[in-house]
C-alpha cells in the first residue's frame, strides 16, 4: 500500500467515503454479488467519476487484509488530519461551545474507532491525539466507526501536555478520568470543555493529569472494576451531551 493510499472497508464506511468529501482513488467490487447496496456504492462512485473494478473476493481478501469486506474495499486518499484552529471552526459554525476528546495513548484501533462513533452522535467538535505511540487513522478505524472518521475531525498533536496548556489558555475547562475523582454523573460539560480519555492499560499520563482542571470516575458496584477505553469514553461523552442540554 502507498504512503499517500489507505483503504476503506466494508459497506457502510464506503458508502459514507462516497457521500463525503473524501478523495476515493478506485472502488474494488466483488465479482456476481447483486446486493442493493453494491449497486448504490457502484452508481455513487460513477456519478463521482471514480473507477469500478469487479474483481474475485481473493483480491478484496487480500486488500481488506482478512477483515470482513462485504464485498467493496475503496483506494482513498490517506485521512486528513484537522488543525486545532478547524475543532475551534468545527464549534463555531454550530454556534456552540466547544466540546473536544482529548485521547491519551489510545492503542487499539477498535476502541478509536467506536469512540468516534459515539463522537459523531454526540455533536463532538473534534478529537485530538498524540502522533506518537498512540493509533492513528486506519482502514480498521475507518471501518469500526461505521462512516463516523468522514465527520469528527481528529488533530495530531506533537505533545498532550502542551496542547492541554494552550486549551486552557483559550477557555477550556479540561477534565480526567481516573479510579479517584467526582462521580461523573454530576459532571457539567456546559461551557467550553475537554475530556481527556486515558490509555487502555495505564490511564492517563501523569504529567498530562496534572494539567486536568478535574478527574472524573465512573462507580462500579461489579466485580470487574475496569471498563473497556471506548465503553467508559462513550458514558462519559454522554453525560457531557446530556449536562449541556441536548
Amino acid at each position: 500500500m502507498a504512503q499517500n493510499e489507505d483503504f476503506v472497508i466494508g459497506r457502510h464506511p464506503a458508502l459514507a467515503a462516497l457521500k463525503s468529501k473524501q478523495a476515493v482513488n478506485k472502488v474494488f467490487i466483488q465479482s456476481g454479488l447483486k446486493a442493493d447496496a453494491l449497486k448504490e456504492i457502484s452508481a455513487l462512485a460513477k456519478k463521482k467519476d471514480v473507477i469500478v473494478n469487479q474483481v474475485p473476493k481473493a483480491k478484496l481478501d487480500l486488500l481488506a487484509d482478512g477483515q470482513n469486506h462485504q464485498g467493496v474495499v475503496l483506494a482513498v486518499a490517506a485521512y486528513e488530519y484537522a488543525n486545532l484552529d478547524q475543532l475551534f471552526e468545527q464549534a463555531e459554525k454550530k454556534g456552540e461551545d466547544p466540546f473536544f476528546i482529548i485521547l491519551d495513548g489510545i492503542e487499539d484501533p477498535h476502541n478509536l474507532g467506536s469512540i468516534m462513533r459515539t463522537a459523531d452522535a454526540a455533536g463532538i467538535h473534534g478529537i485530538i491525539i498524540p502522533k506518537r505511540r498512540a493509533v492513528q487513522l486506519t482502514a480498521t478505524v475507518a471501518k469500526t466507526s461505521t462512516g463516523a472518521i468522514e465527520y469528527v475531525p481528529v488533530c495530531r498533536v506533537t505533545n498532550l501536555v502542551q496542547t492541554v496548556e494552550e486549551l486552557k489558555k483559550r477557555g477550556l475547562w479540561v477534565f480526567g478520568t481516573d479510579m479517584h475523582g467526582t462521580d461523573f454523573r454530576k459532571w457539567s460539560a456546559k461551557g467550553p470543555t475537554a475530556l481527556v480519555i486515558g490509555n487502555e492499560g495505564k490511564g492517563i499520563a501523569p504529567l498530562l493529569k496534572k494539567k486536568c482542571d478535574e478527574m472524573l470516575t465512573i462507580p462500579m458496584v461489579g466485580h470487574v472494576q475496569s471498563l473497556n477505553a471506548s465503553v467508559a469514553a462513550s458514558l462519559l461523552i454522554y453525560q457531557g451531551f446530556t449536562s449541556r442540554g441536548n
